[in-house]
């Protein structure tokens, strides 16, 4: 991999994002560090040294994302690759374990202000900074968009009984990731016939903060199908929804 590259990846003070973000520095790419939390991102990217930049990046604010645009704009001129990672799989602060929480964002119970907060960082938030971005992947003779998903969000999956997940499908995190899928498809159909190419990833099941630690997977083998897929050159795959090891997965 050229070690001239620019990269955004969002939600990078923690978890995946963090991951993400330090093993792309570890290639030699210039990697900004988005994070809703200035303080937070400084602290990530001086974990990591040079090659490292904090970003304040919060994807439900149109300022803070157009602030962070113009930023990579005068520092940059260009971005190669943008990580659509930030995310997040409630608001409420009153569940301890996620099989409390699943049982309370059923379909008939869930509050509507849960499923568009939560829909707000995980679709509208993606969708804004591929909006706010393409003019910089643009500049780039070798762009790629990588949104993190999840295996969840595909309807073939999820709609099969005999799927160890289909009980789980329910209409804030679940259902927020098939939204993202939609929308990381209408990118595909917009950029065909362009040089940047958009890949779909569902990371393994990290043990990170987004499922209270409940993980089965370390931070560092979840991320592996993201960072795979991150590094991929300019005949690399497009249009793809994958898992680790390049394994396709339904839509």
């Amino acid at each position: 991999m050229p070690n001239n590259r620019i990269a955004l990846v969002t939600g990078a003070n923690t978890g995946l994002g963090k991951q993400v973000a330090t093993e792309l520095v570890s290639d030699g790419v210039a990697v900004f560090f988005g994070s809703r939390d200035l303080a937070r991102g400084q602290a990530a990217a001086s974990e990591i040294g040079d090659g490292a930049t904090a970003l304040q990046l919060d994807v439900t604010d149109a300022t803070s994302i157009a602030a962070a645009a113009e930023r990579i704009r005068e520092d940059a001129g260009h971005l190669d690759l943008l990580v659509n990672n930030a995310a997040i799989s409630t608001t409420r602060t009153d569940v301890g374990d996620m099989a409390t929480l699943r049982a309370l964002s059923v379909a008939s119970r869930v509050p509507l202000d849960e499923v568009r907060a939560v829909w707000e960082v995980n679709v509208f938030g993606p969708l804004a900074v591929y909006q706010a971005m393409l003019p910089l992947l643009r500049e780039s003779p070798d762009a790629r968009i990588v949104n993190v998903t999840s295996a969840v969000g595909s309807l073939t999956m999820m709609a099969d009984p005999t799927s160890p997940w289909h009980s789980n499908f329910e209409p804030v995190y679940a259902a927020s990731k098939t939204a993202l899928n939609a929308v990381t498809l209408a990118m595909m159909v917009e950029l065909e016939g362009t040089d940047i190419k958009v890949n779909l990833v569902s990371p393994g099941f990290a043990n990170t903060a987004l499922v209270n630690f409940e993980g089965t997977e370390s931070v560092q083998d979840a991320a592996r199908e993201i960072v795979r897929v991150a590094r991929l050159g300019p005949d690399g795959a497009t249009g793809t929804f994958t898992l680790w090891d390049a394994v396709d997965l339904p839509w």
